[in-house]
């Protein structure tokens, strides 16, 4: 059977839908997949199509359309493409595939609303390619993470992986918190600094770092203490903060402060062999006032100088920090709001936790206005932080 006998023979098979049906159907919530090669899909695209290379469609289709009962939309250049596509992902099991008949050619020529990728030069294409391949990012992925500024608290044990992989994704613009200077017992762990370097300001140290490694973006430095003077002044110019602070007056504030500007807050903790991961919502619930209402008692959680820290595993969560910052920048996957990851180095075992919100939690409860920021060091009345940074 020749190609065209072929395809004649799937028409009969799969249901065709012209643009405007398309677009219609499109809009009523069914999803549009753009199956073309990525030179093709620099040329634009329709608007709100997920874009699905034919190459990875069998192998990620059930990321996008995990519900094989869903109908799906399948469009490439002139129409053939999608119809052989059709046909595949219905032997997967996938009960309603229709093709768009004349495929972008005919959309574009119908006048439906298209658009032009974000693209990226050519030396962040070459940097990022092994990224950029990757149908969940793509250019317009890549250049998200351009336009993003993310804010890291604390350039120790959390901030070093997590900046380190922020900056090597190509995050545009990275914030570093942080007043204390590098000493030598940092360096197993806060993988940012050198030994040649310590006693320097741990923030000169890590844009040092950053800049070598990934010159293409902007690393700025705050040496400073978070205060309730200061905190709304550097956490308004970032749009995600990822917090690696090392004492709960810091930890309450920030919280605090991301609640009030509705800023995403990327929780990250560690002690001995355990550690956990949790974002909480842009001045929404859960709050980390809802999973710690008050401070543990000291004596419950010491700091890493008494306790110890293997310095693996603050590597592990400050990366685990870095993949959620990731997720939302780009959008894909499924980010922590809302739940508590708690990994055990010991065991090679991580489970997550669902957080309850509080209904009555003074900040971040509906319908509440902002109670304002209080005397942190008093309301911790001195304990220690399960968390290295």
């Amino acid at each position: 059977m020749g190609v065209e006998q072929h395809l004649e023979a799937l028409r009969q098979r799969i249901a065709e839908v012209s643009p405007q049906e398309a677009r219609e159907l499109q809009q009523q919530g069914v999803r549009l997949i753009d199956i073309r090669e990525t030179d093709e899909l620099l040329q634009g695209s329709p608007e709100g199509a997920a874009q699905l290379t034919r190459g990875y469609l069998e192998l990620r289709i059930a990321d996008l359309a995990p519900d094989a009962e869903q109908p799906l939309l399948l469009l490439c250049g002139g129409g053939s493409r999608s119809l052989l596509a059709a046909d595949d992902l219905t032997r997967l099991g996938y009960a309603d595939v229709r093709s768009v008949a004349g495929g972008f050619n005919r959309w574009k020529d119908e006048g439906l609303p298209w658009v032009l990728p974000e693209l990226v030069d050519t030396g962040a294409r070459q940097r990022y390619a092994r990224q950029i391949v990757l149908p969940e990012l793509g250019d317009a992925g890549q250049a998200k993470l351009g336009r993003a500024r993310v804010l890291l608290i604390g350039a120790g044990g959390l901030g070093s992986p997590a900046a380190l992989y922020l900056a090597a994704a190509g995050v545009g613009t990275l914030g570093l918190v942080d007043h204390d200077r590098v000493d030598r017992s940092n360096l197993h762990r806060q993988v940012l600094h050198r030994d040649d370097r310590v006693g320097q300001a741990k923030v000169d140290s890590a844009r040092a770092t950053l800049e070598a490694l990934n010159p293409q973006i902007t690393v700025l430095t705050h040496d400073l203490r978070l205060s309730a003077d200061n905190v709304e002044s550097v956490l308004v110019d970032y749009d995600i903060v990822v917090d690696g602070s090392d004492n709960f007056p810091t930890r309450y504030l920030v919280n605090d402060a991301c609640i009030k500007l509705g800023l995403p807050n990327v929780y990250g903790a560690v002690q001995g062999f355990e550690g956990q991961v949790a974002v909480f919502g842009a001045g929404g619930q859960p709050c980390y006032r809802c999973l710690f209402a008050e401070p543990p008692d000291p004596a419950l959680a010491p700091p890493c100088s008494e306790a110890g820290v293997l310095g693996v595993v603050p590597g592990i969560i400050g990366l685990l920090q870095a993949l959620e910052v990731l997720k939302l920048i780009i959008g894909f996957g499924e980010p922590l709001t809302g739940r508590l990851m708690l990994f055990d180095a010991r065991r090679s075992r991580a489970r997550i936790l669902n957080l309850v919100a509080d209904p009555d939690c003074a900040y971040c409860a509906p319908g509440r206005d902002f109670p304002g920021y209080i005397d942190y060091e008093h309301f911790c009345s001195g304990a220690a932080a399960p968390t290295d940074a």
